[in-house]
C-alpha cells in the first residue's frame, strides 16, 4: 500500500470538467493551443513517461503507423516531460508522424493530474476531449511498463462519435 499523499497534480482530471487549457511546443517548435481546437473538433491527448523507452518508442511507433484510426475521430498529439530537441531526434529516428508535445516544466500533466510524483514524469494516460472543450474519457494504466490497449480507445472514439 502506498503512502503516498493524493494531490491534484496526481488525481486524474474528472470526465464531465472542463478540459484545463494549455499551450505547448512540438518537435518542430510548433504551438499546440488547446484552445485553438475546441468546438472544431475532438482532442486525442496521449501521456506517455519519456521518449526513447522502450514502451514509449513501440507506442509512438504504433501511433504514427495508425495515425489514421486516430485522427478521423479527432486532433491527436502525444505529450511528455522532453525537450523538444529530444523529440525531433526521436521523431527523426522513429519516423513519428504525430504531433509531440514538450511539457519539461509538467504544467499540462499537472493540470491534468497525470505526474507520477516519485519519478517526476507523466504517467500513461489517454484524455479525449470532446468538441465542447470537456473531458470525455480518462484512462490511466496501471503499470506504466504496459502499453494502452488501442483498440479500447478506437471504440471509445466511435462509441463518443455517436
Amino acid at each position: 500500500m502506498s503512502t503516498q499523499a493524493t494531490t491534484p497534480e496526481t488525481t486524474p482530471v474528472a470526465v464531465g470538467t472542463a478540459a484545463p487549457d494549455f499551450k505547448l511546443p512540438d518537435q518542430d517548435g510548433k504551438d499546440f493551443h488547446l484552445a485553438d481546437h475546441l468546438g472544431q473538433k475532438t482532442v486525442i491527448l496521449f501521456f506517455y513517461p519519456l521518449d526513447w523507452s522502450p514502451t514509449c518508442s513501440k507506442e509512438n511507433a504504433c501511433f504514427t503507423q495508425n495515425l489514421s484510426r486516430f485522427s478521423k475521430y479527432g486532433e491527436v498529439a502525444a505529450l511528455s516531460v522532453d525537450s523538444v530537441y529530444s523529440h525531433r531526434a526521436w521523431a527523426d529516428k522513429m519516423g513519428i508522424k504525430h504531433r509531440l508535445l514538450s511539457d519539461m516544466h509538467r504544467r499540462a500533466i499537472k493540470a491534468y493530474g497525470l505526474l507520477l510524483s516519485e519519478a517526476n514524469i507523466s504517467q500513461r494516460a489517454t484524455v479525449i476531449i470532446g468538441k465542447d472543450g470537456k473531458v470525455a474519457w480518462v484512462k490511466v494504466e496501471p503499470d506504466i511498463t504496459k502499453e494502452r490497449d488501442y483498440h479500447e480507445v478506437e471504440a471509445v472514439l466511435a462509441r463518443l462519435e455517436k
